[in-house]
């Protein structure tokens, strides 16, 4: 009898053991809490707000006010432009948010064209600035 007490306690351990080893393929066929998609979401999205910052910084640098403004400072355009690609997500973040702005106010008529060659005279230190102090 002390015989069959053991086989019958190996056989439920090894069915239990059976029973355990298949519950994680069954799980994997369950949703995710977060989803692969909104995962993608949200790796992409500081590329895509760099980007954003990148392109309203040089959408004011393209600007014929900062074309004077760069060719009266002997200023190369594409290293400016190189110089944006090389700011911090912080420093770019910050002169995007100033560069918009500036664009919004000149467009409402709220600042003179002379206003607007001061705020990218002073962008314009502030990228040469930043990269220098790299």
């Amino acid at each position: 009898m002390h015989f069959r007490a053991r086989m019958c306690v190996s056989m439920l351990a090894f069915a239990a053991l059976l029973g355990l080893a298949g519950t994680p393929a069954g799980a994997q066929g369950k949703e995710h809490v977060v989803s692969l998609s909104d995962l993608n979401k949200d790796a992409a999205q500081p590329g895509q707000t760099r980007q954003s910052n990148e392109e309203a910084v040089r959408t004011l640098l393209s600007s014929d006010q900062a074309q004077k403004a760069m060719k009266s400072a002997n200023l190369d355009y594409q290293k400016v432009d190189k110089a944006v690609s090389q700011l911090s997500d912080e420093d770019l973040a910050k002169l995007a948010q100033r560069s918009r702005q500036a664009q919004r106010d000149f467009a409402a008529g709220h600042i003179s064209d002379r206003d607007l060659l001061w705020i990218i005279v002073i962008a314009l230190g502030i990228i040469v600035l930043a990269i220098a102090l790299r």
